[in-house]
């Protein structure tokens, strides 16, 4: 039950759509410019890098407080399942950020929401994911292919720590609820590739719109100065 109620509580957090408050704000609904999406990437081309920077932080946010009410709740009653019920969290937030009922389903690509349960899961996961994404991003960026390896690495990195037992933080943990993380991250990952699909190809075509943060960008069409 702690399961579920995690991650409901992930899910309903993850509602909160960033993107759409802070464009309807500013009189634009994202969604009808760019990507056509609600996440960061595309409030960041759409209405320049001081929102996108708003809208990244909200959506990580709503993921690292949805982990932290997990740790609350349910970390002193279920030790052995704190890391576990932190994905939980962290995969309802995902999918009602990408996936939002009373938004058509048309949310956002779940990267930043990501971002806040590797933070919410383990400092040095994050840290790490820190350098997964921008390496790549500023030699290239290409903010997808950022994105991507985020995931890939967080997925290679919590194997190679539930396995090695790194930082001592699987302590008393089963393998059995290593492996159910494994697959939970894993199928996370799979969504994320799926959800990037068309960035792959592009990717790898050579077509791919680069972003700069602090420039002006492809996809900056609506005129927000006024009102």
């Amino acid at each position: 039950m702690a399961r579920i109620w995690s991650f409901l509580i992930g899910y309903a957090l993850g509602l909160i759509q960033t993107g759409y408050i802070v464009g309807k704000c500013k009189g634009v609904d994202i969604r009808n410019y760019g990507s056509g999406n609600s996440g960061t990437t595309n409030a960041l081309r759409v209405l320049g890098t001081k929102v996108g920077l708003i809208v990244f932080a909200g959506d990580m946010l709503k993921a690292v407080l949805a982990t932290v009410i997990v740790r609350l709740v349910f970390g002193g009653m279920y030790p052995e399942l704190k890391y576990l019920l932190i994905i939980y969290s962290g995969a309802g937030c995902i999918l009602g950020h990408d996936f939002p009922f009373y938004m058509h389903f048309k949310g956002g690509k779940g990267i930043a929401a990501t971002g806040g349960m590797v933070l919410g899961f383990h400092g040095s996961f994050f840290v790490t994911g820190l350098c997964f994404f921008f390496i790549p991003f500023l030699l290239t960026h290409y903010v997808s292919l950022g994105s991507l390896i985020v995931y890939a690495g967080f997925f290679i990195q919590l194997v190679i720590t539930g396995q090695m037992n790194l930082f001592g933080m699987f302590d008393g943990v089963s393998q059995a609820v290593l492996n159910e993380m494994y697959i939970i991250v894993f199928l996370l990952l799979l969504l994320a590739y799926w959800q990037h699909r068309a960035n792959i190809v592009r990717l790898i075509k050579g077509t791919e719109r680069k972003t700069y943060l602090g420039k002006k960008n492809d996809d900056n069409l609506p005129d927000t100065s006024k009102g």
